[in-house]
């Protein structure tokens, strides 16, 4: 996998992130070739790059599939786009439509349980809420379900987590989407958002069940284990055990999503923040059961290791960093006469043996250089499968 400048697309690559604009993945969806036609577009709605599983237009590498499906998330998308728009105008909230597609997301995750979180998607500044609250649904879900939450819990946490932003309508877009630092005042009007949220879904608990769940959800998914959160500052016991988890989905997505004051960060590097930066924000337990289903280091990302230059080729639950990879050049970049498959998890070295992730910028040039495409080796490595 590859970012690429627009400019340098072409017809025939396969994409690998959708992009979302506010009723779901209407401008392109993972999987597909891209276009000519496509190209244009989004270089005119404003998008900068998009990820490929290749340069090479031959090379129809598909991405790794999803913890849920395509549809299934663009379902969930304009759900919560219709639901935001609904409380915002009336205050009404569908609340059995959300709690279907929260069902869909359920099972979907339990039917692909074996899938790890793979890859990011791309969305629209303006719309970024809506996708945004799937994500940490679907995120929230997958945590709840590896914890053995019963069905009724996982139902809830779901819609809970779908929920969590919602103080949000209350809050300035010019706010929630500046590109520039927040100033003291700025910053104490976003921090008013989760208890906007509790009250708006308080207002509506003729209309939801277990509105005091859902409200507390809201109110408490920015207050940390250690007790320097906000807006009350609670500490450990006293924050929603469903607050806890949907937490940790609400600060990866947002540390792995694009937007307008920052890029997005790869997973081990929100990883790395969210584990060892922030160091007393998360309930560890949880944290750890969470990144035991996230990649790491995603199927086709290309690697610096000991063993030389290799790109990821597989990685399994609870093992996420020390995928499976595949040597291809040697550590001054020449490339070898064989590939070298090497199960990280069966070494010595284990995590230790990758020492950085090769920038999408560099990874061009190394593409040049070497006149190969590293994605090649998945290719053939799916083949001999």
């Amino acid at each position: 996998m590859i970012r690429l400048p627009i400019k340098k697309l072409k017809s025939g690559m396969i994409i690998a992130q959708s992009i979302y604009n506010r009723r779901g993945a209407s401008y392109l969806v993972k999987g597909q070739p891209i276009t000519k036609e496509y190209i244009d577009r989004l270089a005119k709605i404003g998008i900068p790059q998009v990820a490929v599983t290749s340069t090479n237009p031959n090379f129809k590498l598909q991405p790794p599939e999803d913890v849920v499906q395509e549809k299934t998330r663009i379902r969930a998308i304009e759900t919560v786009y219709t639901a935001y728009k609904s409380v915002t105008e009336s205050g009404r909230l569908d609340a059995a439509a959300l709690q279907s597609v929260s069902d869909g997301l359920i099972l979907d995750l339990i039917e692909r349980r074996e899938n790890l979180v793979q890859l990011t998607d791309i969305r629209m500044h303006d719309t970024y809420t809506f996708a945004h609250s799937v994500n940490v649904a679907i995120l929230s879900a997958m945590i709840g379900l590896h914890s053995n939450f019963s069905q009724q819990d996982l139902q809830l946490l779901t819609l809970g987590a779908m929920l969590h932003d919602i103080g949000k309508i209350d809050t300035p877009t010019d706010l929630l989407n500046k590109a520039s630092r927040l100033n003291d005042a700025e910053y104490a009007t976003i921090k008013q958002h989760p208890g906007n949220g509790a009250l708006r879904i308080m207002e509506m608990k003729d209309q939801i069940p277990k509105a005091s769940v859902l409200a507390s959800v809201a109110a408490e998914h920015h207050e940390h284990i250690d007790g320097n959160g906000y807006p009350r500052g609670l500490k450990e016991k006293e924050i929603h055990r469903f607050a806890k988890i949907v937490a940790i989905a609400d600060v990866y997505d947002a540390l792995t999503s694009e937007r307008p004051y920052k890029r997005a960060y790869t997973p081990n590097v929100a990883y790395n923040i969210m584990v060892n930066v922030t160091q007393g924000q998360f309930d560890p337990v949880l944290l750890q059961r969470f990144f035991n289903n996230v990649a790491l280091y995603p199927v086709g990302t290309v690697l610096k290791t000991i063993y030389g230059y290799a790109i990821v080729s597989h990685c399994e639950f609870g093992q996420t960093q020390t995928p499976t990879i595949i040597a291809f050049a040697d550590l001054e970049g020449h490339r070898l006469k064989e590939p070298r498959k090497i199960d990280l998890a069966s070494t010595a070295e284990g995590s230790r043996a990758i020492e950085i992730v090769i920038s999408d910028s560099e990874l061009r040039h190394f593409i040049h250089e070497l006149d190969l495409d590293p994605s090649m080796y998945l290719l053939e490595d799916n083949a001999s499968a």
